[in-house]
């Protein structure tokens, strides 16, 4: 019997703001909420954002005002919305308008005698080129001659063509919420996203890990240019060029591998499997399908699955504009024909657009095998069933789309019929689509829908596009995406694609539901994630709701389990709620565990049959992992 993966718990951050409990969603369609959910919403940003905090049983402002809950979209809802989704990318990032580079100057002396300069005996360049004539003046200082040009760099700064990203929200600042140690954004993001995640589950994670063996854990994450940021390789790359050191802790802390290793050894504490994967812009639909897949065979019981990428660096925005792929000035000018831009309408997927905005986001989804999530009385999010990856064959553009998005979208609608019915898949199904915003993409994306959809007879499809919110994240774009899916299920209101005016002419849309406007739909059964990564990175999930999951476990499980599962879900939903009013409060307790609780290694036991690890209840089996019976 094969395992079937259930989403337990969801965390994260992105331009939106918090993912657990759908903040980020509900950040998304706010206009749509009842004036409960409205007000959740508000407090939870103002509090993410630093514009209020909890002190001594009251809200209060940083001025020190004391703040009703249902004061604060009055008082601050018009910065709440301007210091999120995309916008305007701020000065904690880098200058747009003036953004700092080297430019190359050749200079040369006024009259024949040549370039006369002093400067310190150490700061001549070795070896001093033959042609210069030094002289010392002192101990410490020379007088050089070059009798020839010189070639220099020297600071500029130049009115960057590509101003708007998904950023953070404004004011939160993980590093503050622990001792960060000068660790890059990315990793501060994944300490606050795991946390997030882990006590969204409203289960004790003491418990979940003792529950499977130390082995049936498993960490699934990774970033694809890894950390950019002063801290990590962007440090590390420009500080020889730019006269600084490199530090100890740069090349470490860059890996796009870290996040794996941040989540297993300061947030988990987990020995189990650890495992990194970069499938471009599908990353972390690759590392979610290795957790699938080893759910499934029963290798793997809890899974944490990952993606984080903050690389709103000059450098990384400058070679995506250099290829043509983000969305500029010059370009968004154009298209509205005006002389101003509108920072907030950068990303159009689907309608006349000129190129992609890039983002910033950290997501991490929990999931267990059926049997586990049953048996803790873990809140049933929905399941993947499972997650299909194909290539695009021989490409004469390496960027350029491919077959590869057929084959995972038409083996993802194929899945969801067989299991669900053809019911489901026509009338309660829709698509979160990769939904870049550039020209190509709104095209070739939406054929692929229109043939799969005439292929299963499927009318009036639903489409959600969130890089139209916040930008495209790149490693954890499609992490964004099931958190998208999650919050439909959960809300029954569909994103509309409020960022362009109407559906470009060239896109294929007879068999496709694409609105300009949020609304109110039915239940429905089956989200798909679709990704298109450069270089034939292809992934889709199949992704069921709640409700169509608890329908497969009711034939899956008697009456009894079910109800035994129903009583315990009531502790976990109490838990839920605790964690979700806190969290909106900003009351975040971020799990950092540097160093506390280390294994001691001279303690571990190995047998023959079995391996003991201290601090963990159960051991890790050394037999019945032979799949080669037959040949022993």
């Amino acid at each position: 019997m094969t395992a079937l993966p259930i989403i337990v718990g969801m965390g994260g951050i992105n331009a939106a703001g918090r993912t657990s409990f759908h903040q980020g969603f509900r950040r998304i369609v706010l206009d749509k909420l009842t004036q409960s959910a409205r007000q959740e919403t508000f407090l939870g940003l103002a509090t993410l954002m630093n514009l209020v905090r909890y002190q001594d049983g009251q809200l209060v402002t940083s001025d020190g005002e004391v703040i009703e809950k249902a004061q604060i979209e009055a008082r601050f809802g018009e910065q709440i919305k301007a210091g999120t989704l995309i916008r305007k990318i701020e000065s904690n990032h880098f200058d747009v308008d003036a953004t700092h580079w080297q430019q190359k100057l050749t200079i040369k002396g006024c009259d024949d005698t040549g370039l006369r300069f002093t400067c310190k005996k150490r700061d001549l360049p070795t070896p001093v080129p033959s042609s210069w004539k030094v002289t010392e003046l002192d101990s410490k200082l020379v007088t050089v001659i070059v009798p020839d040009q010189l070639e220099i760099k020297h600071d500029s700064y130049r009115d960057n063509p590509i101003k708007a990203a998904g950023q953070f929200p404004t004011g939160f600042d993980p590093a503050a919420m622990y001792n960060s140690r000068y660790q890059p954004r990315g990793l501060q993001a994944t300490i606050f996203a795991a946390t997030d995640a882990v006590r969204s589950t409203g289960l004790d994670w003491h418990t979940v890990m003792n529950s499977v063996r130390p082995d049936q854990i498993g960490t699934y994450s990774a970033s694809i240019a890894g950390q950019m940021n002063d801290e990590g390789f962007g440090g590390l790359i420009r500080a020889r060029m730019k006269g600084e050191r490199v530090s100890t802790k740069q090349l470490a802390l860059g890996l796009n591998t870290m996040s794996t290793d941040f989540i297993n050894a300061y947030v988990t504490g987990s020995v189990g499997t650890a495992f990194s994967t970069s499938g471009a812009c599908a990353t972390f639909l690759y590392n979610l399908r290795s957790a699938v897949n080893d759910i499934q065979a029963g290798r793997t019981r809890v899974a944490i699955v990952a993606s984080v990428e903050c690389a709103l660096t000059p450098e990384v925005i400058e070679g995506f504009g250099t290829m043509g792929a983000l969305a500029n000035e010059e370009g968004l000018k154009k298209l509205d024909n005006s002389d101003e831009v509108d920072y907030r309408r950068t990303s159009r997927p689907f309608g006349e657009n000129c190129g992609f905005t890039i983002g910033e986001g950290a997501q991490v989804a929990i999931l267990m095998d059926d049997e586990l999530a049953l048996s803790l009385g873990a809140q049933v999010m929905g399941s993947v069933v499972d997650v299909f990856v194909n290539a695009d064959g021989i490409k004469k553009s390496i960027t350029a789309p491919g077959p590869g998005n057929y084959i995972t979208m038409a083996k993802s609608v194929a899945l969801a019929e067989q299991i669900a019915g053809s019911e489901a898949l026509r009338e309660r199904s829709f698509i979160l689509a990769h939904g870049s915003s550039t020209p190509q993409n709104r095209v070739t994306e939406s054929l692929i829908y229109h043939k799969v959809a005439e292929a299963f007879a499927i009318n009036n499809w639903k489409i959600a596009a969130p890089k139209a919110y916040v930008g495209h994240t790149i490693a954890p774009a499609s992490g964004d995406q099931l958190a998208m899916a999650l919050g439909v299920f959960s809300h029954n209101i569909m994103p509309g694609i409020t960022t362009i005016d109407s559906v470009a002419d060239d896109v294929y849309s007879e068999h496709l539901d694409i609105r300009t406007e949020h609304y109110e739909c039915d239940d429905m059964d089956i989200a798909f994630i679709n990704s298109k990564g450069f270089g034939g990175n292809n992934a889709t999930a199949t992704v069921f709701s709640p409700k169509q999951t608890m329908k497969l476990l009711g034939k899956r499980y008697n009456d009894d389990v079910l109800a035994s599962y129903q009583q315990k879900s009531m502790v976990t939903q109490q838990a839920q709620h605790s964690y979700q009013q806190a969290a909106d409060l900003g009351q975040y307790q971020l799990i950092y565990r540097f160093g506390e609780g280390q294994i001691d290694e001279s303690e571990l036991l190995i047998g023959k049959d079995a391996v003991s690890i201290p601090g963990f209840d159960k051991e890790i089996s050394l037999t019945g992992n032979n799949q080669y019976t037959d040949l022993s």
